[in-house]
């Protein structure tokens, strides 16, 4: 009897979890988890590719050094914050993270307008190799980032409604923060210096 009972409170729970949004909770979790790894494997690839083109550059502008400085530090920057799955758990670490990753954005923004200077930089075959893979991750980023973005929506909205918030609070599955911050803006090239008037006759 008591077994039976047993059998019948464990095929009731289990009924009861799936029909309260447990399992969709559980596939969501897992999909933000594969979402951001996806992330963080395409801002390595980014990461891993500074160091050559900023020597790269510096072969051909080493007077450029303001620039090349902010990359490496902004890079550096990047590479203290320990990017693991768990961050999505942790709101403030991951906005830290993000702050980062925008930060080495503009970074490499700023170094692509100093190259627009130095047509022998621009001709060189490695930078331009560097530069096509540098451009092709920063697409793969962007993709990654949306699919990431998705994958939290769907989640936080399933855990804001009813009646699977109450399963959510229940298990403690809190809203995961979402990567809403924006990479820095690509600063727009400085102006021409204004031509010398003609002298007067």
């Amino acid at each position: 009897m008591i077994r039976k009972l047993a059998a019948f409170l464990a095929v009731a729970a289990t009924l009861a979890l799936g029909g309260c949004g447990y399992n969709d909770l559980q596939r969501q979790d897992e999909g933000i988890k594969a979402g951001w790894s996806e992330v963080l494997n395409q801002y390595q690839r980014r990461a891993d590719l500074v160091p050559n083109l900023v020597n790269t550059v510096k072969g051909y502008a080493a007077q450029e050094q303001a620039v090349l400085t902010e990359v490496t530090n902004a890079r550096a920057n990047v590479g203290s914050i320990k990017a693991t799955p768990e961050l999505v758990n942790d709101p403030v670490a991951f906005q830290k993270f993000i702050k980062a990753q925008g930060e080495l954005t503009g970074a490499l923004s700023k170094l692509m307008l100093v190259v627009e200077n130095y047509p022998q930089l621009k001709s060189d075959a490695l930078f331009r190799d560097l530069q096509s893979q540098l451009e092709g991750t920063e697409n793969r980023i962007t993709v990654a980032r949306n699919r990431y973005i998705k994958s939290v929506q769907e989640y936080n909205t399933t855990v804001r409604s009813f009646p699977t918030n109450l399963t959510a609070m229940l298990f403690k599955m809190e809203l995961k923060p979402n990567a809403t911050t924006a990479p820095a803006a690509t600063p727009a090239p400085a102006p021409a210096p204004a031509p010398a008037a003609a002298p007067k006759s």
